[in-house]
């Protein structure tokens, strides 16, 4: 849950690092959250890493919980510094890139945490075109106020990227900052990426996507009004549409489903394929139908996908559901 205040959120967080052995506690997180490099004014030096995050899968929350309790420990910030579109979106153009969350599932997730700042920066070309030295001298010490860095051991940045975790370690020398390595052994031990993530979810499996992610993978998008055909045999469903068209969609099918409407937890039943309810549109739609539950009108719905179930997404023979 995120209360939004501004650019500043309060965050209600369960658990967490700061009360693992409470798991029934919760507790609220004052999280500052700043939308440009330019508009960030903080004094407080810091600590930050720095990724896409895309997914904030369990081998990126090793670096994040390493960041928040070095934070802790030092009287830092925790802080992450994270980019929007996506480099290769910039980039590589001509590439359909697909990502595993949307700018506002990734804050919120990245939020939940229980970080102390989120700096989502604007990527463009100028941005790429940045030296290291000017990246880090620049940027993370004179901005952003750095005093540590915690970072993966394969970590390139600058103008083509050609600066590597080495130069960082110089320039800490020089600019009076930390970094931290999180070694290849540590990373590797977890054996994820967003790209197994990306294939687990073309593939339709979505319990090993799950697995690697730590939450269950979720749509969120707005409900569109349909034809009403599907209550017609009593079988009424929401029609979901996802404004970003970079999120990744799973493989086509029939998936178990659970999301929160109106303060109650719903389960169901999506459908991703040619629209079961309509004959002859020839269009890819996401279709969701809850079961004992037939109050689809909500504006905003936010869908957790569980696993695929054996059901034909073609719906050759719909009207039988009705007598299911």
């Amino acid at each position: 849950m995120v209360i939004e205040k501004s650019k500043r959120n309060f965050v209600c967080i369960q658990g967490g690092l700061s009360c693992p052995k409470y798991k029934s506690f919760y507790y609220f997180k004052y999280v500052v959250t700043v939308q440009s490099i330019s508009k960030y004014d903080e004094l407080h030096p810091t600590a930050i890493t720095i990724g896409t995050f895309d997914g904030v899968h369990i081998g990126h929350r090793k670096i994040l919980e390493r960041l928040m309790k070095t934070s802790e420990r030092v009287n830092l910030k925790s802080t992450v510094l994270t980019f929007f579109p996506h480099p290769r979106m910039v980039l590589q153009k001509d590439v359909d890139i697909k990502l595993l969350n949307t700018i506002g599932e990734k804050s919120n997730i990245l939020k939940e945490m229980g970080l102390d700042q989120l700096i989502i920066h604007p990527f463009t070309k100028d941005f790429s075109r940045l030296s290291a030295t000017e990246f880090v001298r620049d940027i993370l010490v004179n901005k952003l106020k750095i005093k540590k860095i915690i970072i993966g051991y394969d970590h390139r940045f600058g103008r083509n990227r050609n600066a590597n975790i080495s130069d960082l370690r110089a320039f800490g020398t020089t600019l009076d900052f930390e970094v931290e390595e999180i070694s290849a052994q540590e990373i590797d031990e977890v054996s994820v990426s967003s790209t197994k993530i990306r294939k687990a979810l073309n593939d339709g499996d979505i319990p090993t996507a799950n697995a690697y992610l730590g939450y269950h993978y979720m749509l969120t998008g707005n409900v569109l009004k349909g034809k009403g055909l599907g209550r017609q045999i009593n079988f009424p469903t929401a029609n979901l549409n996802i404004p970003e068209k970079y999120k990744l969609v799973p493989k086509n099918g029939v998936y178990a489903v659970q999301s929160e409407l109106f303060g109650k937890t719903v389960y169901g039943m999506m459908n991703i394929g040619y629209n079961p309810t309509v004959s002859g549109d020839g269009k890819v739609s996401i279709e969701v139908h809850y079961f004992d539950f037939d109050d689809c009108t909500a504006y905003v719905m936010n869908t957790s996908l569980h696993r695929s179930m054996p059901l034909r997404n073609n719906y050759r023979k719909i009207k039988k559901l009705r007598f299911r």
